[in-house]
């Protein structure tokens, strides 16, 4: 075919068109990516999609949950990503979540006020609630979004009036932080003296015994005693010394007090020259503590000794080591384990009793956690440590908000390719002959056909 200049014009006009064209289809292509995502898992387990429980539970939220990440990574990397990547699972099902980054080497008055200890930690909020998550986990991100999602008033009741510790003080012995924490998740805290008040409320989830100073009334003892006698749920916090007015509800526990203080050499390795001073670093494995990894510090302790009553089933949540003891003598000088008078460790220093009452559908479990201190979660020491964390998942499991959604881990058989020696051979001599040969023969081919015409 004979080219003149028209149809060349005709040709160059078709090229500019298809030019034209071509850039206009990238530019819609590349807006549209903008407005719409759409992404597939293509791994064997799915292991980058959410579970049906966690969207499920999504489904339950009204409103949007802020998420605050503390990572020090000024940009997109490593950490930051990963979380990034992690949250948008989430997001992809319900945009309203918002995540938001602070570096907390450069805002520490935030990570104060949010209580944040360590780098990668997450706090959720909604509806004026706060929840932590510490790992990029799935189960333990839904579960913090179930926690928040549940409606409903929780109400702690603080007993009063015998000098106990202040939910909402200020002084270094009250638990003024602690009860902060407790409201950021949802709980309304009451306190209530029995002398003017002589009835804890009925929609009371927990009543909170925190190291009375004075004893309580004969008549007050016999409506706590009656209180847990009837099924409510207790957090009572114990100190070193004689139970005084209040043994008769020991007694109805099965809870016995070992004479002494807690001695632990453990806390020479952390420089506390304290030697009354207790650390626990490993958990007995409890609803309460699970995944609690964090050690936690617990000054003048006294040890508890589990004596089964009734129909409580008893179990161990905090525990010393072995090379500690409960010091009987004087704490003066050289402080040694003496044997035939000190008690050797390990020793209790909280316990958890539950047993079931009622029968059929008004059947329920009734929960109770007596500690060997009081001063954990003190607004001098509840900073040390898990102390705050471990004092928030107590109220929860006493307040039977541990109904955890389970969900199993994904394994990953498509992270590894195991190839033979023949065929790795064959690949290679693929790679390196046979298809840079069919190339080169393809275009030797093409290049006579063209010397022939």
């Amino acid at each position: 075919m004979e080219l003149n200049s028209h149809i060349r014009r005709q040709l160059r006009l078709q090229g500019y068109t298809f030019a034209v064209l071509f850039l206009a289809a990238v530019a819609l292509v590349a807006w549209l990516s903008t407005r719409y995502h759409v992404q597939a898992d293509w791994t064997a387990s799915g292991r980058h999609t959410l579970a049906e429980a966690s969207v499920a539970v999504l489904a339950t939220l009204q409103e949007p949950v802020t998420v605050t990440a503390f990572a020090r990574d000024s940009e997109l990397t490593a950490s930051r990503r990963a979380i990034v990547d992690f949250i948008g699972r989430y997001q992809r099902h319900d945009p309203r979540l918002r995540l938001s980054f602070v570096n907390p080497d450069l805002s520490p008055d935030k990570v104060r006020t949010y209580g944040v200890t360590r780098d990668g930690e997450m706090v959720l909020e909604y509806r004026g609630r706060r929840e932590h998550v510490q790992a990029l986990a799935e189960e333990d991100f839904t579960n913090a979004l179930q926690r928040l999602a549940r409606s409903g008033e929780r109400r702690i009741v603080f007993l009063q009036g015998h000098g106990e510790r202040k939910p909402r003080g200020l002084a270094n012995h009250d638990l003024g932080s602690f009860g902060q924490q407790l409201e950021n998740k949802g709980f309304v805290l009451g306190e209530l003296n029995l002398a003017e008040t002589p009835a804890i409320p009925a929609d009371t989830v927990a009543l909170v015994i925190a190291s009375p100073q004075v004893n309580l009334l004969a008549g007050e003892v016999a409506q706590v005693r009656e209180f847990v006698a009837q099924g409510g749920n207790l957090l009572w916090f114990l100190e070193p010394g004689a139970l005084g007015a209040l043994a008769p509800l020991a007694e109805l526990l099965g809870i016995e007090q070992l004479p002494g203080l807690v001695v632990d050499p453990t806390t020479q390795v952390l420089n506390i020259a304290d030697p009354t001073f207790s650390v626990v670093a490993d958990y007995p494995a409890h609803a309460a503590t699970a995944g609690l990894d964090t050690l936690t510090l617990f000054p003048t302790a006294g040890a508890l000794r589990i004596n089964a009553a009734d129909d409580w089933q008893p179990a161990p949540l905090l525990r010393t080591v072995a090379r500690s003891w409960s010091e009987t003598g004087a704490l003066e000088g050289t402080v040694v384990f003496d044997t035939g008078k000190d008690i050797a460790g390990p020793l209790q220093l909280g316990v958890a009793l539950t047993r079931e009452l009622g029968d059929g559908d008004a059947r329920r479990t009734q929960r109770v956690v007596v500690l060997g201190d009081g001063d954990f979660l003190s607004n001098a020491f509840v900073g040390n440590g898990a102390n705050l964390e471990l004092g928030s998942r107590l109220v929860n499991w006493l307040s039977h908000d541990d109904a955890f959604i389970t969900i199993p881990p994904r394994t990953a058989p498509d992270v590894s390719l195991t190839i033979s020696q023949p065929l790795s051979l064959l690949m290679g001599a693929g790679f390196l002959l046979l298809i840079p040969g069919a190339l080169v023969g393809g275009g030797l081919t093409l290049w006579f056909r063209r010397r022939r015409r």
